[in-house]
């Protein structure tokens, strides 16, 4: 890698002196997808969550979650039960339509036994998501690492006295990514239990965003992902991630959706 090559000394002081990636691609003027690929070829060891988290803090950008103990205002403790409200409330009729509607034409074109398998899939990746993540979780857990990225995997105590789980979370970027599989959108336990689910989600969408953190929901609307689906699923996160660093999405703009 050419500009690796040639800009080594650069790059291994600025990242070792504690310039995330995006403050290094500004120096050189591109970016930090470059700057990441650079340091992995240059054999330069990622941070690990800890210390990202430290520089990130440090450095203003990212704020410490809610430490053990403390207390929450009464303000705070409104705004977080509105917050809470809020995200349920403010989906319109059509998109709630929408969301009802993405898989019912799907798994009512299902025989009765293609319907058993994906329960029992359901259930399986249920119990196997719970201790090491999805299977598309830990693919994007994986490559982002690879790829220079913090990423915390079931993070939690994001949101104050709540103890709301994400399933990745990218802290110097304060950005949560959530992998929805097909039991968020296909009425595989019920059109009931759809709708919790669907409103579950909505709502810790609406806390997070609340408190100020962006949310990336992947949705797999599928039973498996292709190994080339996944990779398309990366790049654009990626993508994503580093549109973030470059600037900023307004609070109108801090849900980004990918639809598999």
């Amino acid at each position: 890698m050419r500009f690796a090559r040639e800009n080594k000394e650069t790059i291994l002081k600025m990242h070792r002196d504690g310039n995330s990636s995006y403050e290094i691609a500004e120096h050189f003027k591109t970016y930090s997808t470059k700057i990441l690929r650079a340091l992995k070829f240059l054999g330069e060891p990622p941070r690990d969550y800890a210390e990202a988290q430290k520089i990130a803090m440090k450095r203003g950008r990212s704020k410490l979650p809610n430490p053990k103990g403390s207390k929450l205002t009464d303000k705070h403790k409104l705004a977080v039960s509105e917050g809470r409200a809020k995200a349920w409330s403010e989906i319109s009729d059509e998109e709630r339509a929408r969301l009802s509607a993405i898989g019912k034409e799907q798994w009512q074109n299902m025989t009765d036994q293609e319907r058993q398998e994906l329960r029992t899939l359901a259930a399986r990746a249920v119990r196997e998501a719970a201790r090491d993540g999805s299977k598309t979780e830990r693919f994007l857990r994986k490559e982002l690492t690879n790829l220079g990225w913090s990423v915390r995997f079931h993070e939690r105590n994001l949101i104050p006295d709540n103890k709301l789980e994400v399933d990745l979370y990218v802290a110097e970027l304060r950005t949560a990514i959530e992998v929805d599989g097909p039991s968020h959108f296909l009425p595989i336990w019920g059109e009931e239990s759809l709708q919790k689910h669907q409103k579950s989600d909505a709502t810790k969408t609406g806390l997070l965003l609340n408190e100020d953190y962006i949310v990336i929901r992947v949705k797999q609307m599928t039973k498996s992902l292709s190994q080339k689906k996944m990779r398309d699923v990366l790049g654009t996160i990626v993508e994503t991630l580093d549109k973030i660093q470059t600037k900023v999405p307004s609070k109108a703009n801090r849900l980004i959706e990918i639809e598999v």
